[in-house]
């Protein structure tokens, strides 16, 4: 198990308790961002319960820093490892970044094919890599605290993690918006698009726990603890968005913007436009391609692909410094333009890598 540079405290509690088996992210200070460590302290132990009879389910969830700082209490999980994967593209031709590409997306294939109920407690931020652990589980609870996006077109990457599956897969073209503009959704607008099974306070969070590791059958204890969830904001933009996000291409979308002098229209065009164009234009593609995939593991291929080279562009360290480590939130893109990402540079992303350098489940 991985250890918190920072405090030394384990970075995920790994446990079985009554009949479930518990995996507590534990990176507070990073608003639980999955590093390698991490990734693999979780495979691990879900390949140890899958033939525990013991395990009936899993629960992921985040712990509460132990000193009450609600700053430090923010998460369910913020991502990945983002200074890694920058540091990788720099310093070593993108090796340790592809390493925890692969290893990070064999976990949530193994989340999405798991025999057992897992349950993913989307109780605060759940962005990137933390989308990449709820959205496989069976049950998803949101709370009045959750805040979920795909934000990556904002820092030149994409939204992975199966990303490409999930929002191509939401109705009325809703993914191919989160996608774009890296919008929030709270809990209550998690029910509404599907991305939560579940609505749940959040004081009310420990009682459901407790009832599924004293044995409760998941499904059955969320089904009762349940509340309905508020209005959906979102929805009131709902045929806005799959009008104005009708077309795959980036084009398309931003003239049908442009031509709508809604407010709505106006600020999501503004957002857009400070987006990486080639990461707008990579995720339109990854969106529609998968909806042609088999499986699963197929968009998890694709994504790896994906990765692999997006890793190494040059809008990946360039939106990580603007957005993360100056904060100017002015990056440089490159190509700055939609129409100098040619459909040709794209296609390259998603060309097929080496036989032996492919991603492969577990």
């Amino acid at each position: 198990m991985s250890l918190d540079d920072a405090s030394g405290a384990p970075e995920v509690l790994v446990r079985v308790e009554g009949g479930a088996g518990l995996l507590s992210l534990n990176r507070p200070r990073a608003i639980h961002a999955l590093t390698l460590d991490m990734v693999r302290a979780m495979t691990g132990a879900l390949l140890d319960w899958r033939g525990d009879d013991r395990v009936q389910a899993v629960l992921i969830d985040h712990a509460v820093d132990a000193g009450g700082d609600p700053k430090l209490s923010r998460g369910f999980c913020s991502g990945g490892d983002i200074s890694l994967l920058r540091h990788s593209a720099l310093h070593d031709g993108g090796a340790a970044g592809r390493r925890f590409f692969f290893d990070e997306y064999r976990l949530n294939h193994l989340l999405f094919t798991y025999p057992k109920p897992v349950v993913a407690f989307m109780d605060g931020i759940t962005m990137g890599g933390g989308v990449g652990i709820s959205q496989p589980a069976r049950l998803r609870v949101a709370t009045q605290n959750t805040r979920l996006a795909m934000p990556e077109s904002g820092i030149g990457l994409f939204p992975d993690v199966g990303g490409g599956w999930y929002l191509s897969r939401l109705a009325g073209r809703l993914g191919q918006y989160l996608a774009l503009t890296g919008a929030r959704l709270d809990g209550a607008e998690c029910v509404w698009a599907g991305l939560a099974s579940h609505y749940l306070p959040a004081a009310a969070l420990p009682q459901a726990k407790a009832r599924m590791i004293a044995g409760g059958a998941p499904d059955a204890v969320l089904d009762e603890m349940a509340a309905p969830a508020p209005e959906a904001t979102i929805a009131a933009h709902a045929d806005a968005i799959a009008r104005l996000f009708a077309s795959d291409r980036l084009e398309d979308i931003l003239a049908a913007l442009e031509a709508d002098d809604s407010d709505f229209a106006q600020t999501t065009l503004a957002t857009i436009r400070t987006k990486s164009p080639t990461t707008c234009k990579v995720s339109l593609r990854q969106l529609a391609t998968s909806r042609t995939l088999p499986d699963f593991a197929a968009n998890m291929a694709m994504e790896y692909r994906i990765g692999a080279r997006v890793l190494m562009l040059p809008d990946f360290a360039e939106g990580v410094r603007a957005v993360i480590i100056d904060k100017d939130n002015a990056p440089q893109w490159s190509p700055a333009l939609p129409e100098t990402v040619t459909d040709r540079m794209i296609a390259d992303i998603f060309a097929p890598l080496p036989a032996l350098e492919e991603w492969s489940p577990l």
